[in-house]
């Protein structure tokens, strides 16, 4: 698989592990914000612009608050690669028990490190109609 894929598919499912599981290891939290840059940004389904500080303070406090969370990553697309890193394009659909999924569709842009490990650089996620 391609590996820019596997990243995206590997990263959430350290987010759902580390939102739906209650009393989990804070290294499952260490573990994830490590895929991120600290020069990382995203823009919120919402608008909001959340740097690397902010979106270390929402991980840090919310583990285990989403009981049964479910991530499903589907349609996943390159829109271009090279030896920098890659720009991807994917569908998210979340879901809490006994509530209304929500569907986003992210463009994430991701570097690669010293050490050639996918980073993530840059998010932005558009909320859709599900």
């Amino acid at each position: 698989m391609n590996r820019y894929f596997q990243e995206v598919l590997d990263a959430h499912e350290l987010i759902n592990y580390w939102l739906s599981e209650a009393n989990i290891p804070v290294a499952v939290c260490d573990n994830l914000l490590a895929r991120f840059s600290p020069h990382f940004s995203m823009v919120t389904p919402g608008g909001q612009h959340l740097d690397y500080t902010l979106l270390t303070s929402f991980f840090r406090t919310q583990g285990g608050s989403k009981a049964g969370l479910e991530i499903e990553i589907e349609s996943m697309q390159v829109i271009t690669e090279s030896d920098a890193g890659a720009t991807v394009t994917y569908k998210e659909r979340q879901q809490l028990p006994n509530q209304k999924a929500t569907l986003r569709f992210s463009t994430v842009v991701f570097e690669l490190s010293h050490d050639n490990r996918v980073i993530w650089r840059h998010l932005h996620e558009t909320a859709l109609p599900v």
